[in-house]
């Protein structure tokens, strides 16, 4: 007895499990049907998941949920590596702007600046010399110190 209840069970899982047809009538109706339509029209069929027929999403196996989960964490770590590189490339720019704007006032403003040359003795910078560091710290400004 049992073991014909679940063949009849068996055998009825497959026709649960059956396709739709769709179809279009003369009159331009689209209809759904597990029954062939009549033979003078094209038809096309539609297979159905299993989980479908009860309306509710099929479940995720738990492999599929680890990799989602593995999939969120990469793009979380990711996303917290860009900001931090963005938070030092900030950094590091204020400090170039910083840089630039101190040695900008002290071109201007000292009235003797010294270098050294290629022996290592020092020796004072011309007027020419000066006139062109001055314009590289203001280039190294306006690059450096956009939104100030």
């Amino acid at each position: 007895m049992k073991r014909y209840l679940s063949a009849c069970l068996f055998l009825l899982s497959f026709s649960a499990y059956g396709a739709l047809t769709k179809w279009v009538d003369a009159d331009g109706k689209v209809h759904y049907s597990d029954e062939p339509p009549p033979d003078n029209i094209k038809t096309k069929t539609l297979s159905i998941p299993h989980d479908s027929l009860s309306g509710v999403p099929a479940a995720k196996t738990f492999v599929e949920r680890e990799a989602e989960w593995k999939k969120a964490q990469k793009a979380k770590e990711e996303a917290s590596q860009k900001a931090t590189q963005q938070q030092e490339e900030a950094i590091a720019k204020r400090k170039a702007c910083a840089g630039a704007k101190a040695n900008l006032r002290a071109l201007e403003n000292s009235p003797v600046i010294s270098t050294y040359n290629d022996k290592g003795e020092i020796v004072p910078m011309g007027d020419s010399t000066r006139q062109q560091n001055i314009e590289d710290a203001r280039k190294q400004i306006s690059i450096y110190c956009e939104a100030e």
